[in-house]
């Protein structure tokens, strides 16, 4: 009975991915999203985002969760701010609200703001951060709510950058484009295409707004490719003592570097100058290897794949490898010609089709339902058996639905959750193959549903020695090597898969891939450091199952943090970093995350930018202090 709920509810969420659709205000502007996660590239092998139930579970939670709050519907700018119905706002651009709730995407944090605001320019910005620094009012702001801790939320002043989402200007000879902090990742992305241009890498979505996207120093993968922040190259900050400031590195680098990663403490990003790249046609190879291939060849396949990444799966002995390579020349930047911009309208509405930087259409090989059947062979026929439920109960869903289905039978067992896994694997081993299409279509991959996920990076060499040390040290293989150890050990429900990254270092001292000069621990400036990932997926809506597996993911992640993090000197991604319930384990985050981060440095910016503490929240006021006069800020 469970698994048919499961499996209608999943299929509901399919029909609204299909059916949600672009609302107008008032004056005609469109202020709703459409939920682009993904865009699918041609080639052979699997397409994980072809079907991808995050982009229409995404869908889903436009359309029902967050129009069950006027502050949710506003966040992501469905309503205009002005219209009457919302009263007479004591401030520019607020909007008046009574209690109503902003949830993150997994629904795992939640804020009811007292003042809400969303600005339509830099001038409402001004304005909004003036009075609030007047009454002494807490002011966070509001990204895409795609964080999956609460770094953006305060239950006092919340402010939604959705409507400043304009590409100001693209420089076809320098290669840089500046953007309003509201921009999505995928419309910078969609714009760059146009001259030739594309970012240098991407995180895993790119529904992110690019204010947040850097803030937190988001990544993708790639030992010689820094974190986002490092494509930073000029910002404008609106701050609550320091007035508005325009930031480059050639003027005041150092507080430039800091505010690249500066958690919205430091003021409130309103526009951005990026430096993007030729546009590129990558080809990606996916296969699975076993945990001993994976050691041996490792220190040479990072130095050879412009991109890598791993999924490891629990209790098996499979590992997912993901290659990817340019499969051609870079493109000529230059400035669009009118017919791409065409092209690029028929394109958007092609299926299986692509827009490329020269304007033509990237065809995508489709996969026979045969092919797929066989795919999802294990899958399905593991959820059919245990559900007893007809095959046509579970004919439609995707690999990733199938697999949130048969999770939601028995999250927290760890023979069951085994089971789940070890069919993922034989999944991925009928999926290998290859595709090919351009970065913001390669890059990006399925994260699953609703999660708790804990993100770590540490330092595992210097590049330029990476062939002699790391092929005798291997500090990243022997990180995976002790967390599945443990796992096992401990008979945790690990669900899959536990997702490993590289990046090279980032310049900015409050990246968790910090590095070179200004860093806290002085590494070496060609540092690369390795990011893992565990999860657990939130598969049902019932309370109590949700809180069980709350708890003993909260167990998961401690365990990682103590036994784990200090060995390897790995500290927090700032946007899945929790605040621990336990006294002696917040102790120690805190004295990591002074050894691993300027703190004095950062608090002495923001005691000069926000002496009050106007932009801080509960989260990072725990984490790293309260600087300036932070009682004078009510709770």
């Amino acid at each position: 009975m469970a698994c048919r709920q499961a499996a209608s509810r999943l299929l509901l969420l399919r029909q609204a991915g299909q059916s949600f659709a672009t609302q107008q205000c008032s004056g005609g502007r469109a202020l709703a999203w459409r939920p682009r996660y993904f865009s699918t590239g041609p080639g052979q092998g699997i397409d994980i985002e072809a079907e991808s139930p995050l982009r229409r579970k995404f869908s889903m939670f436009l359309v029902t969760a967050l129009p069950l709050s006027i502050a949710g519907v506003l966040a992501w700018g469905f309503y205009d701010p002005d219209e009457q119905q919302f009263g007479a706002a004591s401030s520019p651009r607020q909007v008046a609200v009574s209690g109503e709730s902003v949830v993150n995407w997994s629904a795992t944090h939640t804020a009811q703001p007292r003042f809400y605001y969303q600005p339509e320019n830099q001038d409402d910005v001004v304005a909004i951060v003036a009075d609030c620094a007047r009454a002494k009012r807490r002011l966070r702001v509001l990204g895409s709510g795609l964080s999956p801790n609460g770094v953006g939320f305060s239950d006092q002043g919340m402010m939604s950058m959705a409507l400043l989402d304009r590409v100001l200007w693209v420089d076809p000879d320098s290669m840089r484009v500046r953007v309003e902090a509201g921009c999505r990742v995928q419309q910078v992305a969609d714009e760059l295409k146009r001259y030739g241009l594309n970012l240098q890498n991407y995180a895993s979505i790119r529904e992110q707004q690019i204010g947040g996207f850097t803030q937190v120093s988001a990544h993708g993968t790639g030992a010689t490719i820094p974190p986002v922040d490092e494509q930073v190259v000029a910002m404008k900050l609106v701050t609550p003592a320091g007035g508005t400031l325009e930031l480059n590195a050639e003027d005041d680098p150092e507080l430039f570097k800091m505010a690249r990663v500066g958690l919205g403490c430091l003021g409130v990003v309103t526009e951005l100058t990026l430096q993007a790249v030729p546009a590129q046609k990558l080809q990606e190879k996916t296969f699975v290897a076993s945990a001993k291939e994976v050691a041996r060849n490792h220190a040479s396949w990072l130095r050879s794949n412009k991109h890598m990444r791993y999924m490891w799966l629990p209790y098996t002995d499979s590992v997912v490898v993901v290659q990817v390579n340019p499969a051609g020349p870079p493109a000529k930047p230059a400035a669009p010609l009118q017919r791409f911009v065409a092209e690029a309208d028929a394109a958007a509405g092609a299926t299986g089709a692509s827009m490329s930087a020269y304007g033509d259409v990237v065809e995508e090989e489709a996969v026979d339902e045969r092919t797929r059947a066989h795919r999802l062979e294990p899958l399905r026929n593991l959820l059919v058996s245990a559900a007893n439920v007809p095959a046509e109960a579970v004919a439609e869903l995707s690999a990733f639905e199938l697999r949130d289905a048969l999770l939601v039978l028995d999250p927290l067992s760890k023979a069951w959750v085994e089971q789940v896994n070890q069919a993922e694997a034989e999944f991925w081993k009928r999926s290998s193959g290859k595709r090919v299409g351009y970065a913001d279509q390669i890059l990006g991959f399925d994260c699953g549903g609703q999660q708790w996920v804990l993100e770590v990076a540490f330092p595992v060499g210097s590049y330029s020695s990476a062939t002699s040390s790391w092929r005798s040290k291997n500090t990243d293989i022997k990180y995976m090597q002790d967390l599945l150890r443990n796992i096992e050990a401990a008979e945790v429900p690990a669900h899959s898969p536990i997702e490993q990254r590289w990046t090279a270092s980032s310049s900015s001292p409050m990246s968790p891939a910090a590095a070179g000069p200004g860093s806290q621990r002085r590494l070496p400036a060609d540092t690369v450091h390795s990011w893992v990932g565990i999860i657990m997926y939130l598969p049902t809506e019932d309370p109590q199952q949700r809180q069980a597996i709350t708890d003993r993911f909260r167990q998961y992640a401690g365990m990682v943090q103590d036994q784990l993090m200090p060995q390897y000197g790995a500290s927090w991604h700032w946007a899945k970093i929790e605040v621990p319930e336990d006294a002696q384990r917040l102790a120690a985050m805190r004295a990591a995350l002074a050894e691993h981060f300027p703190l004095q440095r950062f608090n002495k910016y923001r005691a000069k930018l926000d002496p009050d503490n106007i932009l801080g929240n509960k989260l990072l006021d725990t984490l790293l202090g309260q600087p300036g006069q932070a009682s004078a800020v009510r709770a």
